[in-house]
C-alpha cells in the first residue's frame, strides 16, 4: 500500500507467497515495496490489475524475482484511487487487511490537520472491521435490493397483514440491510449508537465543509476478488 505526497493518489496490492516465513523476509517486503511504488508511478490511466498481471510490467518484475529465488509469488489483486479527493490508507492485522478510502470535500488547508487525519483513520478502520460493500446507497444494484425485499416479503407472507402494510415493513427492514452493507449507514465501531453518517457530519461541521466518502477499496489476504 502506498500514497503519493499530497494524498490524492493511492494504491493497494495483495502480494502472495507460499509461506509466512517468506512473507517476513526483507526480500519479500522489498518486493512488495517495489510493486506498490511501480503501481503508483504508472500513469493514472493504466489499469493496476493489468499492470500486476503476469504479463504486465509489474507482474514481469515479480516473475524475475521468482526466477532468482525459486519462491512462488504473485500479485493477486491491485487497485488504485486517484482524483481530487483525499485518500487515506490503513493496514490491519499486520497487513492481512488493507484499506484505501477517498473523502471528498476536505478543505485544502485542513488536509494535514489532526482532525482530518483522525477521521480518515477512523473511516479506514471502520471499513477494515465492518467490511461494508458499498460507499453509498445509490451504489447498491437494484437486483440486490429486490432480492432483499423478496426475502422480507417471504418472511411476512403468512402474517395476514395487508399488502401495503407489508411493503412498509419491508422498506423498514431494508434499512437494516443498509446498516450492514452501506458504509454511511453502519453503526460506528467507535460508538455503535452513532452512524458513520453522523461521524462524517460531525467532522464536516467542525471543518465548516460537507464531507462524504466517495470510494473505498478493502482487500483481505486470501479473499477472492
Amino acid at each position: 500500500m502506498r500514497l503519493n505526497a499530497d494524498a490524492t493518489d493511492g494504491v493497494v496490492a495483495e502480494v502472495n507467497c507460499e509461506t509466512d516465513f517468506v512473507a517476513r523476509t526483507p526480500e519479500f517486503q522489498a518486493l512488495v515495496d517495489t510493486v506498490t511504488a511501480d503501481l503508483l508511478a504508472a500513469p493514472s490511466t493504466e489499469d493496476p490489475q493489468a499492470l500486476a498481471a503476469a504479463d504486465g510490467a509489474v507482474g514481469q518484475k515479480v516473475a524475475e524475482k521468482i526466477a532468482k529465488t525459486g519462491e512462488n509469488m504473485a500479485v493477486t489483486r491491485a487497485a488504485r484511487l486517484t482524483g481530487e479527493g483525499l485518500v487515506g490508507s490503513y493496514l490491519h492485522l499486520g497487513g492481512k487487511i488493507g484499506v484505501l478510502v477517498e473523502i471528498q470535500g476536505v478543505p485544502a488547508a485542513a488536509r494535514a490537520s489532526d482532525a482530518v487525519q483522525t477521521l480518515v483513520r477512523e473511516l479506514a478502520m471502520q471499513i477494515a472491521a465492518a467490511s461494508p460493500s458499498y460507499a453509498t446507497r445509490d451504489e447498491v444494484p437494484a437486483s440486490v435490493i429486490e432480492q432483499e425485499k423478496n426475502i422480507y416479503r417471504a418472511q411476512m407472507e403468512n402474517s395476514g397483514k395487508p399488502a401495503n402494510v407489508i411493503e412498509k415493513i419491508v422498506e423498514g427492514k431494508l434499512g437494516s440491510y443498509y446498516g450492514v452493507a452501506v458504509l454511511p449507514d453502519q453503526p460506528s465501531i467507535r460508538d455503535p449508537k452513532t452512524t458513520v453518517t453522523q461521524v462524517i457530519a460531525e467532522a464536516g461541521k467542525a471543518l465548516g465543509a460537507p464531507l462524504r466518502v466517495s470510494r473505498f477499496v478493502r482487500f483481505k489476504v486470501g479473499e477472492s476478488a
